[in-house]
């Protein structure tokens, strides 16, 4: 070991690892002895002469100070033309380059001209963003400075044409070297999050088009530069790769006493850089764009995406005039129409919000367990507003178990994220399965929570994370019913993909098990299969399979066959309740009785009307037009009255005004369809926020659904409708069973997580249940009035 490698690892060791402020120090006198060595073998090479013209400069780790004990030295001796000949400077060069490599360094070394470098600069995107980071070593100092004023100015003047080719080269990146978040053997340097992600955020804001975050993403760069000093001293080599044999002795250096917790905090780390990364590019192109098109002054643009919150510049931001100090839920509602239409929180709104939006109580309100169930549902956009809302600690205070698994590795080859990225990625999937259960809200809370057990010293995760989940579950407000069975999900959330690769699928003991994993339902089976796809293929293409798959179906085939004769539908509607007096004395004057009873965020709407064909679309249609979210209704018949209840959202804010829904249905009993003319604008508006989101947003489940129950009732047929809810889908559903001249007996009208889950008892005329031809045509056409534009 040579005498300068020597006394670069001595000046690491002389300071503590784990001590603060530790990592900062050592580096800046690793970089004070640098320069003062190369200074030293500049006095010697040029025999101490002055040479105008002509300087040594560094640039990459050493320029920028944060090089580690045996890091590169990256090198330009820089002249001005005919500032000395072409033999002198070869001679100078080569008595500033040998010494270096006899002592061992690494040395990346180049000789050029201002010129040459604003070429080099220009023809080749890296050495740009590495030259606006040259440093004056030794010599004339000016050639230096106009080296680096040359090159940052014609950085700015040209970041509009370079900025999408600066884009293409971090993702192909990122491709090559996969995200260290997530990685067991990450390159520290290289990954998505890493340290030459940080190089480029400089080079963003050098570039003048984005201001780039500060605070914790430069705390996440100290922790990396900690990390790669550690990889240098425990190999003795100047590498940039974490390798699973260095874990523990760099885990130990740096004062950790378990490995994994030194990859949570690399992979904590390296989340904050990507995810300034994301925001900073995302700004950058923004403001590049709206200079490219800018005529006269800008002004925002400013698209409402509902509950005050704005798409501007492609982030959600918040309306002037929106306290959110009076709303706890308004941080849950930006995320929900953010992730809806693939966008982020912008810094700012999403610091506010964690700021001044009021802790929920416990448990939540139901308006906040229905928010955050739609939240879930909103498919691939919800991973990048979910880290948003990790990063700024809003996740901590919605459910504290979180840190628990909060980037925490997984030593499993078929897992390819941290535990907390994968129970989001688990929401993901599972909201393309919503159609396949009964109980969309119940799969999304499983899939969140299903791994939330894999803490330290956790032997069994299902079995550690179901009482985890229970507790979870209890502040989110979710009542026992569903809490319980929410709980044994997670408990049971291994057994039918164990069941189906281990036994014998056709075997009595094993369709045995799956009773007993489901509790003897079929709609467990429904939800317990779904998860389990959704969990598999979240983790990897290794742990979900055709061959897989397979086993899998043939197994629930299997157990729904055996299960399907000893279980009874319990779908029938609730007894009869009497009409109100009040209500029987209005409509002797033909005025409907209307109630709206506030709710927390959401409200009770009653309504009693003259029971007519139409009137149950009618009434649809009228509370979509006026702003309203149906989450669920009941609708029956008593003694000729219609008695229906309807739970309704408004995100707007504005209560049910009982007034206008009574002369809207006065209106349109007599004839009048004015009513539902803003029906038609609110379509069109939600048809223009789907287009708006990215491809790959929509997180759609695929084709509508509908399907008979059989043997649910005795007096009329039930039609179970599964589709995507849209502003004013029971009022078409309505409409399609009016034309096919069909009485609504009774409907079980329920949302859950952006799915209408609805039933219809249907009859015709003279109350008799429908024939077998009228089934499949009203089933065609209920599919075909969902999936409908």
């Amino acid at each position: 070991m040579t005498d300068v490698t020597m006394r670069r690892l001595d000046l690491a060791g002389t300071r503590s690892f784990s001590a603060p402020g530790a990592g900062q120090a050592r580096r800046a006198a690793l970089a004070e002895f640098g320069f003062e060595w190369l200074g030293d073998l500049w006095a010697t090479a040029s025999d101490g002469r002055q040479l105008p013209g002509v300087a040594l400069a560094a640039v990459g780790s050493l320029a920028r100070g944060d090089g580690g004990p045996l890091s590169d030295f990256d090198l330009v001796l820089l002249h001005q033309t005919r500032a000395l000949g072409a033999h002198d400077l070869t001679a100078l060069a080569d008595k500033l380059w040998y010494p270096i490599w006899d002592q061992g360094v690494r040395l990346d070394h180049s000789v050029r001209t201002v010129n040459q470098c604003r070429s080099v600069a220009g023809a080749d995107l890296s050495a740009a963003v590495g030259l606006l980071d040259i440093t004056f070593v030794a010599g004339d100092a000016d050639v230096v400075n106009a080296a680096r004023s040359t090159v940052a100015h014609d950085w700015r003047a040209n970041a509009r044409t370079r900025l999408p080719q600066l884009q293409e080269q971090i993702h192909q990146r990122h491709a090559r070297q996969g995200d260290l978040a997530h990685l067991l053997e990450p390159d520290l340097k290289e990954a998505r999050g890493g340290l030459r992600d940080m190089t480029v955020l400089r080079a963003l804001a050098a570039a003048w088009l984005a201001d780039r975050p500060h605070g914790a993403v430069d705390e996440a760069f100290q922790k990396l530069l900690d990390v790669r000093d550690a990889v240098h001293v425990v190999t003795g080599r100047s590498r940039d790769r974490l390798g699973r044999e260095d874990h523990d002795s760099a885990a130990a250096l740096l004062g950790y006493h378990d490995a994994d917790l030194l990859l949570t905090d690399i992979s904590s780390s390296a989340r904050v850089i990507a995810y300034s990364l994301d925001g900073t590019l995302r700004r950058a192109s923004q403001s590049q764009r709206a200079r490219t098109l800018r005529v006269g002054p800008r002004r925002p643009r400013m698209t409402p995406l509902g509950y005050g919150l704005f798409l501007s510049d492609g982030e959600a931001v918040l309306g002037s005039g929106v306290d959110p100090k009076k709303d706890p839920l308004l941080v849950m509602r930006a995320a929900l129409v953010a992730a809806r239409n693939g966008v982020n929180i912008a810094p700012a709104t999403l610091a506010n919000l964690a700021a001044s939006c009021p802790a929920l109580p416990t448990p939540w309100p139901e308006p906040a367990l229905a928010v955050f169930g739609d939240l879930l549902a909103t498919g691939p956009g919800l991973v990048g507003v979910w880290e948003g809302l990790d990063l700024s600690g809003i996740v901590q205070r919605w459910i504290p178990e979180w840190s628990a698994v909060r980037s925490r590795p997984q030593r499993n080859a078929v897992h390819r994220h941290t535990v907390d990225r994968h129970l989001i990625e688990t929401v993901v999937r599972a909201s393309g399965l919503l159609r396949e259960v009964t109980r969309p809200d119940l799969l999304l809370l499983a899939a969140l929570l299903h791994d939330i057990g894999k803490i330290a010293g956790s032997r069994d995760h299902s079995e550690t994370g179901a009482p985890i989940a229970d507790t979870v579950l209890r502040r989110f407000g979710v009542d026992d019913a569903d809490r319980e069975l929410v709980v044994h999900l997670v408990r049971e959330h291994l057994t039918l993909i164990d069941l189906a690769t281990r036994r014998d699928g056709d075997d009595p003991q094993t369709i045995a098990a799956v009773s007993r994993a489901v509790g003897g339902s079929l709609d467990n089976v429904d939800l317990l299969r779904a998860l389990t796809e959704a969990d598999a293929s979240a983790a990897g293409p290794a742990a979900w399979t055709d061959w897989r798959a397979n086993l899998l179906d043939k197994l629930v085939v299997t157990a729904r066959a055996s299960l399907a004769a000893g279980e009874q539908r319990d779908d029938v509607p609730r007894d009869a309740e009497p009409v109100p007096a009040e209500a029987q004395s209005r409509l002797v004057t033909g005025q409907p009785l209307v109630v709206v009873t506030p709710l927390g965020g959401a409200h009770r709407i009653d309504i009693y009307d003259r029971d007519r064909l139409g009137l149950f679309a009618e009434t649809a249609g009228l509370l979509a037009a006026q702003g309203h979210i149906v989450r669920s209704a009941m609708v029956r018949t008593v003694d000729g009255v219609a008695a229906n209840e309807w739970h309704v959202e408004t995100p707007g804010g504005d209560s049910p005004n009982e007034g206008a829904i009574v002369r809207g249905l006065v209106r349109l009993a007599e004839g009048d369809r004015e009513p539902l003319a803003m029906l038609s604008r609110r379509r069109r508006a939600s048809a223009s926020d789907s287009s708006r989101a990215p491809s790959g947003m929509s997180g759609s489940p695929g084709q509508s659904r509908a399907m008979v129950i059989s043997h649910a009732s005795d007096s009329a047929t039930v039609i179970e409708v599964r589709a995507t809810d849209r502003p004013g889908l029971l009022h078409d559903i309505g409409i399609t069973l009016s034309r096919a001249s069909l009485s609504v007996r009774s409907a079980h009208i329920a949302t859950y997580a952006g799915q209408a889950l609805d039933t219809f008892y249907v009859t015709e005329f003279g109350g008799r249940p429908l024939p077998p031809a009228r089934v499949a045509q009203a089933v065609s056409m209920i599919i075909d009035t969902c999936d409908g534009d």
